[in-house]
């Protein structure tokens, strides 16, 4: 299983909290590419409900993992 930002960005309005089936239900639903589907399938079955994106790729990249400084100019 590869995730990318760019196939978990197809998730990211996705009915969480959700079963393996009912986010595999979205991304066919909503057009994800194959990868997505497949990317999910391959997720283990629980009873429990995955609780966001982090659940299914624990790496996912938040806003935390960039660092902006806007108050240093950028010299040429």
């Amino acid at each position: 299983m590869i995730w990318t930002i760019e196939l978990a960005s197809y998730l990211d309005d996705a009915p969480w909290p959700a079963t393996k089936e009912e986010l595999i239900d979205y991304a066919e639903r909503i057009g994800a590419p194959l990868e997505v589907i497949e990317n999910l399938q391959e997720l283990e079955d629980t009873e429990e409900p995955y609780e966001s994106i982090e659940d299914i790729w624990p790496d996912y990249p938040t806003d935390e993992d960039f660092f902006y400084n806007d108050d240093e100019e950028y010299k040429s």
